[in-house]
């Protein structure tokens, strides 16, 4: 258990929180959220030790092992990735160390070495490169690059080396700031299951609302200047905490009509004899009732319009036979399509696959290496990159002079108007970009767009660094945008409200669907953006792929008859266990959304006891572990149906 008592957080006049105290017990995992700048990172900060608070205490046990991903970690670029992986585990790391040298007649003596090998025994010490490859491997890096200096990675998967460095230490407590940023689907559901398993705490910061909602069974909303404490995850604390401000906006206004109609009947007979004392008694009352003072919410919306300055022609792009190589590796093949005026066009597929690459070529930002593309008439485009660097190069220009740039001959109280509407104020227009949050930076990104007024949008990963507030109001000006939209999104949300079609990069070429994305999942039956849908779909065709590569001779061949009995009545049965161990998936699946269902009904939490509340998540811990238990079956039945055939 952490025990945070009356603590307090503030730099100079400003306060991020006060007053703050909770108990996070070992068993929970806590969603962390809270408007940009409102002290989510510094709170992680403060907890594991990293930083001081302003005033009050955190206290966690002794001898509790506690991890850290920050997203500003430093790690060594010439170590091999699997070995920073490694260090996560400390004491066991260095014990392997100090036997290699010894091994080598540079180490310690007996009794050291005997110490060293009793430490590795009492924590599986031996496993521990096995356990970091594997883990990588969840994570999505490549098996040929775990031996390689973590410097031959990009800045994503450096993230996930750093993940998988916290995850190795068997941490009681973990605290991990933005973990999906950079993730794939795969490695997010890797990560959903295994916070799923962990039995320690864990307090962790996202913006994903999906993963929060798979992952949290409580909420810290860091807000009015303290944290709040809300069970179950982000869909139900979302409910709890608008009935709980409209509760509270409701007794407020009943106090203030009360103390009105008062105030009246005093004003009218207060020189009224007769009525003096009833009026001086009404007095005595008002001056007894208190109005609470509501605190104004550090959550706020931007409020963002896109428009356009001119329609296009009806063909908005013509892109015929695009392909992209970086040395041997080929992200693009093939690739033609045409995009018609407003249209909103969704680029999916899995990472690595040239999603980016395509956005960067259409933008004039990188040379194709075959094929031609050309824009319609009319075309005005503009471009968000994932990197925001690639727009924000001049390290001291401010967001200023940036907009005012795109809009010379506007006045200053527009380009300032335009800056406060996506919350710019004051001197924050002044500072340089290189300053700026990643998230405060798209905010910049996307203010010169909007008066740019391109027709044509080509915007890779926008939901990126922004919080769910800006989200939501990204989505509600896209959505009102008049112009043709071209983007790159693995938030399954945000492409569901937008997107009126499809257009998904394979390694087999590209499938270009004509409809929104629901309509694009019940016609493929494959939901690229839903972990579920993408792990099942992987372990099928990781099956195929062992089949059809390693084509292995037929058990039948020199067997008995009663062998052959055996096989063919194991031939027989697999296909029955496998289909009783999908419609047991089917089932928990079931029983989970009906789970989820109860949750969303907004007095659930108010009118439901809290054992209740308890079994019905641990029943959802049961569940998952069913689930993740019967797909492992599953996939050996699979494995040995394509071992030993079928009957034909």
């Amino acid at each position: 258990m952490i025990v945070l008592t009356q603590l307090g957080k503030r730099f100079g006049p400003k306060v991020l929180f006060e007053n703050v105290s909770l108990q996070l017990l070992g068993h929970e995992r806590y969603g962390l959220v809270g408007a940009n700048g409102s002290g989510k990172s510094t709170l992680l900060r403060v907890l594991s030790g990293l930083e001081s608070a302003t005033e009050g205490s955190v206290t966690i046990p002794r001898n509790t092992r506690v991890g850290m991903l920050s997203q500003d970690q430093f790690a060594d670029d010439t170590v091999p990735t699997v070995e920073v992986a490694m260090r996560g585990d400390r004491e066991v790391f260095e014990a392997l160390k100090e036997l290699d040298r010894h091994a080598e007649g540079k180490g310690e003596n007996a009794e050291k070495v005997a110490a060293y090998t009793d430490l590795l025994t009492m924590n599986d010490g031996y496993t521990l490169q096995a356990r970091a490859r594997e883990m990588l491997v969840g994570l999505g890096i490549e098996e040929k690059a775990l031996d390689r200096p973590l410097g031959t990675l990009s800045g994503g998967y450096k993230l996930r080396v750093l993940l998988a460095q916290v995850l190795l230490g068997r941490p009681d407590v973990m605290f991990l700031d933005e973990p999906t940023n950079h993730l794939d689907i795969l490695s997010i559901r890797w990560l959903e299951n295994f916070l799923q398993n962990y039995g320690g705490c864990a307090v962790i910061i996202s913006h994903d609302r999906r993963f929060l909602d798979a992952v949290a069974t409580r909420i810290l909303d860091v807000d009015y200047g303290t944290v709040v404490d809300y069970p179950g995850n982000y869909s139900a604390f979302v409910r709890q905490k608008t009935e709980t401000r409209d509760r509270k906006e409701t007794e407020i206004a009943r106090v203030e009509k009360t103390i009105a109609q008062k105030q009246a009947f005093v004003d009218r007979f207060k020189a009224k004899a007769t009525k003096a004392r009833q009026a001086q008694s009404r007095v005595k009352q008002i001056e007894k009732m208190v109005v609470e003072e509501l605190q104004p919410s550090s959550r706020r919306h931007p409020k963002l319009r896109l428009e356009q300055n001119q329609p296009t022609g009806k063909d908005v792009l013509r892109a015929e036979h695009l392909s992209k190589s970086y040395g041997e590796k080929h992200v693009l093949r093939d690739v033609s399509f045409l995009v018609s005026r407003q249209e909103r066009v969704a680029i999916i597929g899995a990472n690595g696959i040239g999603k980016s690459t395509l956005l960067r070529i259409l933008a004039g930002k990188l040379a194709q290496d075959q094929g031609t593309f050309e824009w319609g008439h009319n075309a005005e485009v503009g471009y968000f990159a994932q990197d925001h660097h690639e727009i924000l190069s001049d390290p001291k220009q401010t967001p200023l002079n940036f907009i005012w740039d795109a809009c010379p001959g506007e006045q200053m109280t527009y380009v300032r108007g335009r800056l406060g509407m996506m919350l710019f104020s004051g001197d924050e227009v002044e500072k340089p970009v290189s300053a700026l949050s990643g998230g405060e930076a798209a905010r910049v990104v996307f203010t010169r767009l909007s008066v740019q007024k391109p027709n044509v949008l080509l915007l890779d990963e926008p939901t990126n660094h922004l919080d769910l507030e800006a989200i939501e109001s990204l989505t509600s000006a896209l959505q009102a945008y008049p112009g043709t939209l071209i983007f790159v999104s693995h938030d399954r949300h945000f492409v569901s409200q937008l997107a009126t079609r499809i257009i998904e990069l394979r390694r087999d070429g590209l499938h270009d669907f004509r409809g929104n994305y629901d309509e694009y999942v019940q016609k493929d039956g494959d939901d690229h953006l839903n972990a579920e849908h993408v792990v099942l779909k992987a372990k099928k065709e990781k099956l195929e792929t062992q089949s059809k590569s390693e084509q292995p001779a037929p058990r039948a061949a020199g067997l008995s008859w009663e062998e052959q009995k055996k096989l063919s009545a194991r031939r027989k049965a697999l296909p029955k266990q496998r289909d009783r161990l999908l419609a047991e998936v089917e089932t928990a699946e079931k029983e989970k959304a009906a789970i989820a269902e109860r949750y969303n009904d907004a007095s659930f939490f108010m009118k439901t006891p809290w054992d209740e509340i308890e079994r019905l998540q641990a029943r959802q811990k049961e569940l998952d572990a069913l689930i993740e238990k019967s797909m492992t079956e599953w996939e050996a039945i699979e494995t040995e149906l394509a071992e030993i055939g079928t009957e034909g």
